[in-house]
Parts: C-alpha cells; structure tokens; sequence
C-alpha cells in the first residue's frame, strides 16, 4: 500500500481548559473507582495468593525479592522480578496485612487509568482526528476512562491480588504508550524517551505479554502520528529500536523458568498447539461477549482436559474470524480503526497462542484489550449523536461501578468466592476441589463430602480430590469409603507419607468401631 504523507506533530493545548480537565478528571476517575472497589480492601489471601504472598519466602527481603522463586509452586511470580518486587515492597511496609496489598492494587489501577486517560486525549488531539473530535477530545478521553476504570470484568485482575501481574503489566503498557505520544509531542524531549523506555523495561519485567510493546506503537506511530511505516521508521526508529532492546531482558527472564512457565507451556507437543489453540476461540469470543454483559462472570475456568473438536469450536471460532479479518482489512486501508482490534488480538496473542493446560479462560487478560472496544464504542457514539452520547455513557458507568462493587462481595470470602464459582462452572473439577475445602475449613464436612465426589466423578483421576474426599468421608465415619479414596492415591503415589499416615490412622478407627458393635 501507497504510504501517506506524514501528519505534522501536533502539541495539544495545554490551557487553563486542558489544566481543569486534567486535575479535575483525574480526581473524579480515582473517587469514582474508591466508591467502586470501596468493599474490597478486607478480602482475604486466595488460592495463587497463597503462594505468592503468604507462602513466599523471598518477598521477606526486598534484596532477594529480585529473585522470585520458581518451579510449580510459584508460577504467578516465577520469572517476572519486577512483579515479585512489588509484593517484596508491600510486605517491608506492612507484612501479611492484606489491606496494603489490596491498597496498592487499587492505585496500580487509578495510575493505570489516568495513563488511558491522558493516551486518549492527545490521540484525539491528533491530526486529523482533532477536526472532529478536537473540541471534545477530553470529555471522550474521560469516558472512555471511566467506564474502563468502573468495568467489573476488571475485578479480578484488581480485587484478586496476585493478578496485580495483569493490572501493574497494564499500568506499565499504557505508561510507555503515553511517554511515547509525550515524546513526540515535545518535541523529541529525551526525558520522555527515556520515561517511556524504562515503562517498557518496567513492563517486561512483570509478565510476557509486553513483548508486543514495540509492534503496538510501531502501528500507533503509523496509523496516528506518522501516516506510514516507511515514515514511522525514518523519524522515531531510534525509539523503536530503544523499544525493542527489552525483549532482550524478557528473554533472560522467561529463561529463567526453563522458557516454558515452568511446565505451564507445552511446545513439544503439536497436539497440545491445536488443542489450545481451538480453545482459544470460545476464550476471546466469550471475552467480547462479557465486555457488553459481565454476566456471568467466573473467578476459574478450569484446566484444558479435553480439547475441543474442529466442530465444537466452529460456533465460537466464526466471531473470532470475522474481528480478525475486519482488523486485516483496517490495518491495510483504515488504520487507526484497524489500530482498534490490532491492540486486542496483540495482546492476547501471547497468552492466546502459546499452548498451555492451566488458565484456558481467564478474564483478567481482558484488562488491556478492554481499553481499545470501550474506545471504539465511546467515540463511535460521539460520532453517531454528539454529547447526547455523554449522559448515555455516564448512566452505563453508575451501572458499570454498582456491577464491580456487587462482584466484589463475591471475593469477600474465600467460601463465597468458591460458591459464586462451583455454581457458575459446575463442571469445573477445580472450582468444586476448592469449594470442598472452603467448606471443609468451615466444619462442614458433609457439604465438603458432596463436592469432592462430584469432583472425583467430573475427574476421576484427581489426587487432590479423592485424597480430601477420603477425608471427608473419614470424619464422617464411613471409613471403608474412605479407604477406597486413600488406597487409589496410593496406587498413583506410593510415597505419600500423609496420605499412608490418614490411611492407618482410618484404618484403626474402622477396627476400633467394628470392636464395640454387639
């Protein structure tokens, strides 16, 4: 394709206007997002949580913090320094007192939003999007903000602590691209350069997804500011190329795990590319469907454990296909609107593509690509009917905030958390293994029994799940079931010292209690 002529750089206007907007508005998406997320600063350590935090022996010295741990126990944090760092800092300020924690979260997520905020507005400032969009460009920057800020699909990558990987990735994401419009904008002031560079490196070193950063804004470059590629390389390759240069340390950290997670990933086996990859679609089709209707929204989706067949998929894949070649076609002959679903399926990509049996759904990857479909939705109702758009956008944010607050009362326990779950995804051997053991902790053994056997039905070779039925059924006195669970984990692992110590010990109380019948 022809290149365009390059679109002069423009300098948005810095007035007492931009001034009120930008102080005002920035106040206004932090108040708006207290009152949203105002019930979450009490919920408890769960599930990854544990592991990374509590469990965690590193994070005790901001020192070793650099050096998170690895292998299965602690994937979240293994290979991502800068993640594990940021949990090193909670714990020097307040231990295990889970409401720092959750206060961090929560201005990761305002900073996070006030980046979009101001990305959003100086895009629109842009040539030639200001001549239509100009007089207006930060009360659409603002809702955009808002209804990201208010979203509850983002609950989870907020409330939920450990996926502070998600929302402090997001926040570093949007840092860069913003230091990088701010670069342009000023003129190549290399204070910005440098600003949005050590985002980036910053990013990286947090999660994978980031290796996308440079080709993001090489097509930002080109699609907003350049008009070209040829272009967008001959005046900012420097840039780029300063970009690019932190694949290197995210290389030296994925290497780190083995370069697979881990374990998480599984690139030996063609198998398991197609498999996940047929997964793939009803992941982001569901995705766009809970960004226009969070409902129902699932804290876990399970394991990959049967893939899906070509047929199966099919239904899922034809959205999918239809938005990816609606953003090929974007890309070629309208590129900032192709820029729109480039930005979604860039960032999926990595986690979407790279074959892997844990987390197949998970909604707080959604935290990013959620920012480019409200944008889209947003400004495309602008276009449609003017400010009539703003009161419509204000009434689907109190709705939006009133959604999160609900969602997080959800999380206030970890027993309400894994209810809300087994009921959403009664088919997820996970969700039931855990709400057993929620209820378990609670004393109610019985109600742990049923859901540890509809897990062993749903997964008949969980250890996991037949070893905590095996208990269950052993306090409640049915010690020859009991066995059965105990003698079938033992046959799979024969070294298990706990579970041969409870096999003994229920194998007494049967001998025991058939000594005293008369």
């Amino acid at each position: 394709m022809k290149s365009r002529p390059p679109s002069p750089t423009v300098t948005p206007n810095e007035g007492a206007s931009a001034l009120v907007w930008r102080v005002l508005g920035g106040l206004a998406l932090a108040i708006a997002a207290l009152l949203a997320y105002s019930n979450s600063f009490r919920v408890p350590f769960v599930f990854d949580d544990l592991a990374s935090i509590p469990n965690n022996p590193t994070i005790r010295s901001l020192g070793e913090a650099w050096w998170p741990p690895k292998g299965q126990g602690a994937l979240t944090v293994a290979g991502r320094p800068g993640l594990n760092f940021s949990f090193g800092l909670n714990y020097a300020l307040n231990g295990l007192d889970v409401g720092g924690y959750h206060v961090a979260n929560f201005l990761i997520h305002v900073i996070a939003a006030l980046a979009l905020y101001g990305l959003i507005g100086r895009t629109l400032l842009r040539p030639p999007l200001a001549a239509r969009f100009g007089r207006d460009a930060r009360p659409l920057a603002f809702a955009v903000a808002l209804l990201w800020i208010l979203h509850p699909l983002q609950t989870e990558a907020v409330t939920y602590i450990v996926q502070r990987a998600e929302s402090l990735m997001g926040m570093f994401f949007l840092l860069t691209f913003y230091g990088f419009v701010r670069w342009v904008d000023s003129g190549r002031a290399w204070r910005w350069g440098i600003f949005s560079w050590a985002m980036c490196l910053c990013a990286v070193s947090v999660k994978e997804v980031p290796i996308v950063i440079p080709v993001l804004i090489f097509f930002y470059d080109r699609a907003f500011i350049s008009g070209g590629f040829s272009e967008a390389w001959h005046r900012h390759r420097w840039m780029h190329l300063a970009l690019l240069s932190t694949w290197l340390p995210l290389f030296i950290f994925v290497a780190s795990t083995g370069g697979n997670r881990s374990g998480v990933f599984h690139f030996d086996d063609v198998s398991m590319w197609i498999g996940h990859g047929l997964t793939q679609f009803e992941a982001v089709t569901r995705y766009l469907g809970l960004t226009f209707w969070p409902h129902p929204l699932a804290f876990e989706y399970g394991e990959l454990v049967t893939p899906p067949t070509l047929g199966e998929a099919l239904p899922w894949a034809l959205p999918v296909i239809a938005l990816a070649a609606i953003t090929l076609l974007g890309l070629w002959r309208r590129p900032r609107l192709g820029f729109l679903g480039a930005w979604i399926f860039a960032i999926l990509a990595p986690t979407s593509l790279l074959p892997a049996t844990l987390q197949i759904i998970v909604e707080h990857r959604m935290y990013l690509p959620l920012a480019t479909i409200l944008a889209g939705v947003v400004v495309g109702a602008y276009a449609l009917i003017g400010r009539r758009a703003f009161p419509v956008v204000l009434a689907l944010a109190v709705g939006a905030g009133w959604l999160t607050f609900s969602r997080n009362t959800t999380y206030r326990t970890e027993l309400s958390l894994w209810a809300d779950t087994a009921v959403k995804r009664p088919l997820n051997d996970h969700a039931l293994l855990n709400y057993g053991l929620a209820l378990a902790k609670s004393g109610r053994h019985a109600e742990a029994a049923e859901q540890f056997a509809a897990a062993v039905r749903i997964q008949p070779n969980s250890l996991q799940a037949r070893n905590n039925f095996g208990n269950s059924l052993a306090l409640a006195g049915r010690y020859d079931e009991a066995i059965v669970q105990y003698e079938f984990v033992l046959r799979a692992r024969p070294n298990e010292q706990g579970v041969i110590q409870n096999l003994q010990q229920v194998r007494m109380l049967r001998d025991e209690a058939a000594r005293r019948r008369p």
